[in-house]
């Protein structure tokens, strides 16, 4: 049931059936196809009904997709699960200390760990963050670090998303179609809820509030507004968190306070939870021409009057180029090995680098060091000659915006097909909350999958889709 020689999650090359999956399968094997497809089909209306869609830019004009959904769940072990939280929780700790030393003391530079250029010519650093200590010492509150698998017990971080992470609201619609259309499933398999993340996201912002914060501390979620990718997910969560869902014209600076307009005057904020990138925040600090933004936030955040999460300036730890010092940056803060290993990278700002990724570009992945969604990206075992010629121009006159990995051979999990089960390439994204409380890790995340035989793009702007994660209690 493997994929030319990719680990399979659920199948060991003999056909026999991993321990994770052996409950589910029993379970499949008496489940006639008709009425699979039939739920598949269910699953689909669903997400229709519930508009969990997303944007494609790019076009003459926006598309509105649907999510593709597959019923066939992503099952990990416990034991896994513990071994991958300890890691996660160890990386993401690194990632906080690195950020406040790199706006403070800078220790890892003056200790020749990181170059200084990595953080001087970085358009992600922001300077206006020098010094700034944000509430509670937390500048990364929401966390997804995207994983892939090459083989049993053997994970690899791919790439760390510090800033904006998006994705948690389809783990959650996922779950839910699943316990609505499968319900005998989850009395069989035990497993661990994700449903309670709107509530701990909330708990988690709200212990992140500022020092001297009165009561219990007012959260809202800034968005761009309706014509933003990931809407859907700012109104969903919004929602599902009882708080106000504003746009910048909602807010303003009032007595030394960021307070949202309601139908009795202005109301305090303590908490923003924001969707809006750094550039577009504040107008009066960032780009003059952004309408998104509230003017003056920045001054009442460096106050100590706000907590913005994530902070501005944690984009730095998103780059292709730091993530690939992450090895050095974890080892720097924590004092330990990392537990999750990088995929080996190449720096195209290095010579050498440049030089062996030139000549070896048919066999490697390519991507920006600020890019996102898959694209902007070479993949070169499935590129054209000609795709490979224009990606090499690219190299030569910008290497600094590059880095190059291998080709992964990712690990494999069934999807529901006409004619059964067929392997599909598949990464996960855990999501990680973070406060002066302590680290907490939902148990699974969101598992994007590459729909298309063979593909190992698994973005949703890409033609992937998404599976229900489930993390056994044993």
């Amino acid at each position: 049931m493997g994929d030319g020689g990719f680990f399979d999650e659920m199948w060991r090359d003999a056909g026999e059936v991993r321990e994770p999956y052996r409950r589910f399968n029993a379970w499949f094997e008496d489940e006639n196809p008709r009425d699979l497809l039939a739920k598949q089909r269910e699953a689909e209306d669903l997400f229709r009904l519930a508009g969990i869609t997303f944007n494609v830019y790019g076009r003459a004009e926006a598309e509105e997709r649907l999510i593709p959904f597959d019923i066939i769940p992503r099952i990990i072990a416990n034991a896994e699960w513990q071994r991958l939280s300890r890691g996660i929780e160890q990386r993401v700790r690194a990632i906080n200390a690195f950020l406040h030393d790199i706006y403070h003391r800078q220790e890892i530079v003056k200790a020749g760990r990181l170059p200084e250029g990595m953080l001087a010519r970085n358009a992600a650093f922001l300077p206006q963050m020098i010094g700034v200590k944000p509430p509670g010492g937390i500048y990364t509150h929401v966390v997804g670090i995207d994983l892939v698998r090459t083989g049993p017990g053997q994970f690899y971080v791919l790439e760390d998303n510090a800033r904006t992470p998006s994705g948690v609201s389809y783990m959650l619609e996922n779950r839910e179609t699943m316990l609505q259309m499968f319900p005998e499933l989850f009395v069989r398999n035990r497993v661990q809820p994700v449903q309670t993340y709107p509530a701990d996201l909330r708990r988690s912002l709200a212990a992140s509030a500022p020092a001297g914060t009165a009561g219990r501390p007012t959260v809202a979620v800034l968005t761009p507004g309706i014509y933003n990718s990931a809407y859907y997910e700012h109104a969903f969560l919004a929602d599902q968190m009882g708080v106000d869902l504003v746009e910048g014209h909602d807010l303003r600076v009032v007595d030394g306070r960021v307070a949202m307009r309601t139908t009795r005057g202005y109301k305090p904020i303590d908490v923003l939870y924001r969707r809006v990138d750094d550039d577009f925040l504040d107008p009066l600090n960032f780009t003059p021409e952004s309408q998104l933004g509230i003017p003056g936030i920045m001054d009442v955040y460096r106050s100590g009057g706000i907590t913005i999460a994530n902070a501005p300036g944690t984009g730095i730890a998103d780059d292709k180029a730091i993530y690939s010092y992450m090895p050095e940056i974890v080892e720097f803060y924590t004092g330990e090995r990392p537990l999750l290993e990088n995929v080996p990278t190449w720096r195209c700002s290095d010579p050498d680098a440049l030089a062996y990724v030139l000549d070896n570009l048919a066999d490697l992945v390519v991507k920006e060091v600020h890019g996102s969604g898959g694209y902007g990206m070479l993949i070169g075992p499935t590129a054209t000659k000609k795709e490979i010629a224009a990606f090499r121009r690219k190299l030569r006159a910008r290497p600094g915006h590059y880095i190059a990995q291998p080709t992964l051979a990712l690990s494999t999990v069934p999807i529901f097909s006409r004619a059964g089960l067929a392997p599909r390439h598949v990464d996960l994204r855990p999501f990680v909350l973070c406060s002066p409380e302590g680290v907490r890790i939902t148990p699974g995340g969101l598992t994007r999958v590459a729909l298309k035989k063979g593909s190992l793009v698994v973005n949703s702007s890409q033609g992937g889709g998404t599976k229900d994660t489930w993390v056994l209690e044993d």
